[in-house]
C-alpha cells in the first residue's frame, strides 16, 4: 500500500468530509444538506433506501459527478474545486468496485487486473512487475492463476472478485463498494464481506460500502449512515443502529414498511 507518511491524517482522524453537499438533477432533489466524515482506516457503510443518492455520493467523491454546492474535503484537498486533469491523480488514490465489476470482456483476467496499472505506471513499472502485482491481487481475493481466463468464463462472484483486484492492485487509500454483494447467492456473499474485511485490515485502506443487504452493513462496518431525505439521519456504530427507536431507521434495518402504506407508494420507493 501507499506509504503512510505520504498522507496528511493519521489512522482515525477524519480523511473525507462533505459538508453541506447539495445535489439534484431537474427538480428531484437527491441531497439538501449532506454533510459526513469518514475516519482513516474504518469501514463505513452508506444504507438507506432506493434512490436516495448511496451511489451519487460515491461518484460526487471521485468527481464523476459534481456537487451543486457545499465542500467536499480529501485528506486535506477541496476536491469541487479540482479540474478533470487535477482529478486524476485523486482517482488513483480512492479506488471503486463498481456494481457490475466493469470488466473488459476482450481482454484476459490479467489485463484486466493490470489496466489501471498500464494507464498510471507505465513509465514506472515493467512488464514483470505488473505481472508480479496483477498475480498478488489475484491472490488476496482468493484467486490465483487465474490470470490467462476470461470474463465469460467466469461466475457472477469470481467477476467481482476479479473486479476487486483490480481496485487494490492500484494500491489506493480508500476503496468504494457500491453495492459489493448485489445478485450473489449466500456462499458468495460471505465470501465478499470476509474479503472486504480482510482487505481493510490487511492493506489499512478506509473503505466506504454502499448496500442494500443489512447482513453486509453490520458485518463488515465500523460505522454506518442512513440518508434519508436529502441528508444523514443518523451515523453510529452497530450497536447504536440496533439500538435506535427511530422507526424510520429501525424499519429500514427490519425491512418493515410503514403502516398504512399503499402499494403505489411502495413502489415509488
Amino acid at each position: 500500500m501507499s506509504d503512510p507518511s505520504e498522507t496528511h491524517t493519521a489512522p482515525g482522524e477524519v480523511v473525507i468530509k462533505f459538508a453541506g453537499v447539495k445535489k439534484r438533477f431537474g427538480p428531484k432533489v437527491i441531497y439538501d444538506t449532506l454533510d459526513l466524515e469518514v475516519r482513516r482506516g474504518e469501514t463505513l457503510t452508506i444504507l438507506g433506501g432506493s434512490g436516495v443518492g448511496k451511489s451519487v455520493m460515491l461518484k460526487l467523491l471521485i468527481g464523476l459527478l459534481r456537487a451543486d454546492a457545499g465542500s467536499i474535503v480529501f485528506d486535506g484537498t477541496e476536491l469541487t474545486t479540482l479540474g478533470d486533469r487535477q482529478y486524476g491523480e485523486i482517482r488513483r488514490r480512492i479506488g471503486m468496485l463498481f456494481q457490475g465489476a466493469a470488466l473488459f470482456d476482450s481482454q484476459t483476467v490479467g489485463e484486466n487486473v493490470g489496466y489501471g496499472l498500464r494507464e498510471h505506471f507505465w513509465k514506472k513499472m515493467t512488464d514483470a512487475e505488473i505481472r508480479q502485482r496483477v498475480a498478488l491481487s489475484l491472490e488476496l481475493v482468493g484467486l490465483p492463476g487465474i490470470e490467462e481466463m476470461v470474463p465469460s468464463d467466469l461466475s457472477g462472484g469470481m467477476k467481482k472478485r476479479v473486479g476487486l483486484a483490480r481496485t487494490i492492485a492500484l494500491q489506493p487509500e480508500v476503496i468504494l463498494y457500491d453495492e459489493p454483494t448485489t445478485g450473489l447467492d449466500p456462499v458468495n456473499t460471505a465470501r465478499i464481506n470476509h474479503m472486504i474485511k480482510g482487505i481493510s485490515e490487511a492493506l489499512h485502506v478506509t473503505s466506504i460500502v454502499v448496500t442494500h443487504d443489512m447482513g453486509t452493513a453490520f458485518e463488515v462496518s465500523d460505522r454506518l449512515a442512513f440518508i434519508y431525505k436529502g441528508r444523514v439521519l443518523l451515523h453510529g456504530t452497530p450497536d447504536q443502529f440496533n439500538a435506535s427507536r427511530d422507526p424510520r431507521v429501525s424499519n429500514f434495518i427490519k425491512g418493515i414498511a410503514p403502516k398504512g402504506e399503499d402499494v403505489a407508494t411502495l413502489l415509488q420507493n
